[in-house]
């Protein structure tokens, strides 16, 4: 299959090898990965500050972007929640764009949900041997419907201890602008959402979204914690390495 990738801005700026562990991991399974460069922001900054004219423009700059793209994965639910929800209702006053939109749409997937549902690949042959709880990102959750399928993936990896996150469903706060708009209530958010994530007592922090775990991973950083954030991609393929003994650098 061939699989071309949305990587986002936030893992291209700041977490590349979010960006690399998918890309390995998808190979892995077979898939001939490809790399549209002309891709860009999804716009949803834009969006969510009601900037649509503007956000109208950059999504006609990855739709044309991936418009030779047979399937779209993507290490974000929050983008991918974007080109899903909200690229059909930007040109819902133009029958060709929103052809377009919806074409593009229907083959965008993020990372857990393709290994789960279109692969059918639960097990990766992974090993990692500590204690790990999961946040559920809000987009990815409600927007997209993603509920079990990073658990299920987690659960197939050997020695892995998986904790319940309490308040699990709780926003950390991030929501892209509101955290700039609203600092002072999104700083609570975070307070509040990494105090539940040391309760857990687990030791390392794992979610879909960049967004959310650089919020989280700043608030535990501040506090002096030495609880590891990582996103499932990396996770899954440093459990990997792990299992055949290789160091994942």
């Amino acid at each position: 299959m061939k699989v071309s990738l949305f990587i986002t801005c936030m893992v291209d700026s700041i977490f590349p090898q979010v960006g690399v562990s998918m890309t390995k991991i998808l190979q892995s399974l077979g898939c001939e990965v490809l790399f549209p460069s002309s891709q860009t922001c999804c716009g949803q900054p834009a969006f969510n500050s009601g900037y649509s004219k503007e956000a109208r423009s950059v999504a006609i700059s990855m739709i044309n972007a991936f418009q030779e793209s047979d399937v779209i994965v993507s290490p974000s639910g929050s983008c991918v929640g974007m080109i899903r929800h909200f690229y059909p209702e930007l040109f819902s006053d133009s029958p060709e764009w929103h052809e377009k939109a919806l074409s593009l749409a229907n083959r965008t997937y993020e990372f857990s949900q393709f290994l789960i549902q279109i692969l059918k690949v639960e097990t990766l042959g992974a090993r990692f041997p500590y204690t790990v709880t999961y946040h559920p990102s809000c987009h990815g959750s409600r927007l997209l419907g993603i509920e079990d399928e990073p658990i299920r993936l987690l659960k197939q990896v050997e020695e892995l201890q998986l904790i319940e996150l309490p308040y699990a469903q709780d926003c950390c706060g991030f929501g892209g602008t509101f955290a700039v708009k609203m600092s002072e209530i999104s700083g609570a958010m975070v307070e509040e959402k990494t105090s539940h994530v040391l309760e857990s007592g687990a030791s390392v922090l794992v979610g879909t979204d960049m967004g959310c775990l650089m919020n989280i991973g700043g608030r535990l950083s501040r506090k002096g914690s030495n609880v590891r954030v990582m996103h499932l991609a990396e996770l899954l393929y440093e459990g990997r390495q792990l299992a055949k003994g290789v160091d994942a650098q």
